[in-house]
């Protein structure tokens, strides 16, 4: 018999949210934090009892600020992500449009800007979006690497 794991050696559940403005996408540059550099969209970790709506409203507040309106918010894809390794994530990825408002740095230790980007023409390197970027675009939702 397998020992147990422990809670590190478990994968956790991440989600994030494909905020889309016409032919665009928000993207925010990373810093200090998992996938420094890269481009990344709203998300972070699912909360005990949390649902999925109400996790990334809370993730998108903390992270864009409370100006930021979105609409028919909406499941995308998910995601077995192991790119990142040691780090294993189960990832829902939502998709929403966008409303009205603009977001704001409202975690500067942990994000350098936002900005709307071409789906067509995105900054390079991407943090996990690159899969609801596929989803959009081909509808798969499903992603087991």
């Amino acid at each position: 018999m397998q020992p147990m794991s422990n809670y590190e050696d478990r994968p956790r559940v991440g989600i994030g949210l494909l905020i889309v403005r016409g032919n665009k996408i928000l993207l925010g540059k990373r810093k200090n934090a998992h996938g420094e550099g890269e481009y990344g969209s709203v998300g972070g970790h699912m909360e005990y009892m949390e649902s999925f709506e109400s996790c990334i409203l809370r993730e998108m507040a903390e992270e864009a600020g409370n100006d930021l309106k979105i609409k028919n918010l909406r499941f995308l894809c998910l995601d077995n992500e192991k790119s990142y390794a040691p780090k294993h994530y189960v990832d829902i990825g939502m998709v929403t449009e966008w409303e009205s408002g603009e977001p704001k740095v409202t975690e500067p230790d942990k994000l350098e800007s936002w900005g709307w980007y071409d789906i067509d023409n995105l900054p390079e390197p991407l943090f996990m979006i690159g899969r609801y970027v596929d989803a959009y675009k081909t509808g798969k939702n499903f992603y087991d690497s």
